[in-house]
């Protein structure tokens, strides 16, 4: 393992804790700042914000940077802005602070994902993706729980100080290990905007908002689902949420290993279809303790395995602009994670049960598979007039 991909995936683990914590703390904090847990709901819109917002602009403004610079300083911000939430005062610093913790987050896996296929061995470029999306699984699986146990049994604050270290340990290694790349900027900012304007970039945008958004539809509600569908107590929903995050590591290592023996589209269809069954499973078979326990099993490790693959289609498409477009695929997960949770919730609203958010899901998944479909078949006519 190259130390200059662990430096990213350090990265990966305080940016998934960062994300992924305030689910397990949200109570602590509203009631320590005396606010309605909704209201302090908003405090994971804000950070989704951030990523929307700072996924594009953070690129286009290190776009002259040489990647070691430019990540040594996205490293920076996210380590400073989450210490200013251990001394927040009230709700609203709390909640400018977590906007702007989301700035970098986009900007930090784009400009990585590029990075990583830059340091990789020839043919093996989603596997080095999948390195640094590793620090994101390993956060679900250990420093979530962990980040959530500290929270409750002690303070939310010192939650954030294990985030402030782990950053401060990303800028440590980044330093030390990270090599010094050349920047990549053969196109003019503005020319690189132009990739946008192709059907390609909307293509894998909407297979990643909308295609992978299907997960959204589950990992929103898993909780309510494994108490009221599954029968499982409130104290063990942590613990099986371990079992996902367990998933989710296996899971992002297996995508990468497809998405370079098979080309990413393949691999991205494959996937989407097996997430398709899945979520089917989990609507009809929840109710069974064993079989909703291999379930969160199965299901967080095939959202996963998509995550480099797409990654990977996204930086293949978009050459000379590898790197806006990276920082775009971010942006466009987070928008799935926002429609995934809208879109899973109309169900719940109009009277159905806990499962049912999965269906909508399936639905997302097969249009996922739609959009893939519809890009592979441009690529391939593309391919063939070039041969003529």
């Amino acid at each position: 393992m190259k130390k200059s991909l662990l430096s990213l995936a350090l990265g990966g683990l305080t940016i998934g804790i960062t994300e992924f914590v305030m689910m397990g703390i949200l109570p602590d904090i509203a009631k320590n700042l005396d606010i309605s847990i909704p209201v302090a709901g908003y405090l994971i819109s804000a950070y989704a914000l951030g990523v929307v917002i700072g996924a594009p602009l953070l690129v286009i403004m290190t776009r002259n940077y040489p990647p070691k610079k430019t990540l040594l300083i996205l490293a920076t911000m996210i380590t400073a802005f989450n210490s200013l939430s251990i001394v927040a005062p009230n709700y609203e610093f709390l909640f400018a602070v977590r906007l702007l913790s989301g700035l970098p987050h986009g900007a930090f896996f784009g400009v990585g994902a590029v990075v990583a296929s830059r340091l990789a061995d020839k043919g093996k470029e989603a596997q080095a993706i999948s390195v640094m999306f590793a620090g994101l699984t390993i956060a679900n699986l250990l420093g979530v729980p962990l980040g959530t146990y500290i929270g409750h049994h002690f303070s939310w604050r010192y939650t954030f100080i294990i985030i402030a270290i782990v950053g401060t340990l990303t800028v440590s290694a980044l330093y030390f290990w990270m090599p010094n790349l050349e920047a990549r900027s053969r196109e003019g900012m503005k020319k690189q905007l132009q990739f946008f304007k192709k059907a390609e970039a909307w293509l894998v945008i909407s297979i990643t908002a909308i295609g992978a958004g299907g997960l959204f539809c589950w990992i929103s509600y898993i909780a309510p689902l494994l108490t009221e569908i599954s029968g499982f107590a409130s104290a063990d929903v942590p613990y099986i949420m371990m079992l996902a995050g367990l998933g989710m590591v296996l899971g992002n290592f297996i995508g990468g290993k497809l998405a370079d023996r098979y080309s990413a589209e393949k691999t991205i269809i494959i996937l989407l279809l097996i997430m398709v069954v899945d979520l089917l499973m989990v609507f009809f078979f929840s109710a069974n303790q064993y079989v909703s326990l291999a379930l969160v099993f199965s299901t967080g490790c095939i959202a996963f395995a998509v995550a480099a693959p797409i990654q990977t289609l996204m930086i293949q498409t978009a050459v000379g602009a590898e790197m806006i477009a990276s920082a775009a695929i971010q942006a466009a997960f987070n928008t799935g994670n926002a429609l995934g949770a809208f879109l899973g919730g109309l169900p719940l609203i109009a009277g159905f049960n806990y499962a049912s958010p999965n269906l909508v899901g399936v639905t997302m998944s097969i249009c996922g598979v739609l959009f893939t479909v519809i890009f592979l078949q441009r690529k391939r006519r593309v391919m063939k007039l070039a041969a003529i």
